[in-house]
């Protein structure tokens, strides 16, 4: 080992940190044109389509990591389903989460879960997904959501 070896081990030490930072950086802006240029717009899509069941919906940004669609109740605005995608902290990917909360009655509690959001999409091929494809999913989630509400014995 050489005298200065240690300099070597900061530096790179120091290089790896901004490789990091970059990473995060990016993975941030990603997510925010995922948002702006696929999430939105298919929920917006899906908002006004809803409609004609009597069903309201709305989008909800929370920070600048977590974009939520919610539909409520038939002729209410109590939230009965939500479908929200969320950037892990500190990511340095586009591996994106999926939080799904539902509830049976205005008065009952939310049931949630959280997986990756559209597992068989590698990350790289995240801002590669139309906006069809996304209320594809919403829509899958709701519709299995309901039928498991509508069909519960509890």
């Amino acid at each position: 080992m050489t005298k200065d070896n240690w300099k070597k081990v900061l530096q790179d030490c120091f290089e790896k940190i901004r490789l990091i930072e970059r990473c995060q950086k990016e993975v941030k802006e990603n997510f925010a044109q995922f948002c702006e240029f696929i999430a939105e717009p298919a929920f917006e899509v899906l908002e006004e389509a809803l409609k004609d069941y009597g069903l309201k919906a709305w989008l909800k940004t929370e920070g600048t990591n977590l974009i939520r669609f919610e539909i409520s109740f038939p002729k209410s605005k109590e939230v009965q389903f939500s479908y929200g995608i969320f950037l892990p902290p500190n990511s340095i990917q586009m591996r994106l989460k999926l939080i799904i909360r539902g509830r049976q009655g205005k008065n009952a509690a939310f049931k949630e879960k959280v997986e990756s959001f559209m597992a068989n999409i590698s990350p790289e091929n995240i801002l590669a997904i139309s906006k069809e494809e996304l209320i594809e999913d919403v829509l899958s989630r709701y519709r299995d959501f309901m039928i498991e509400t509508l069909t519960s014995t509890e």
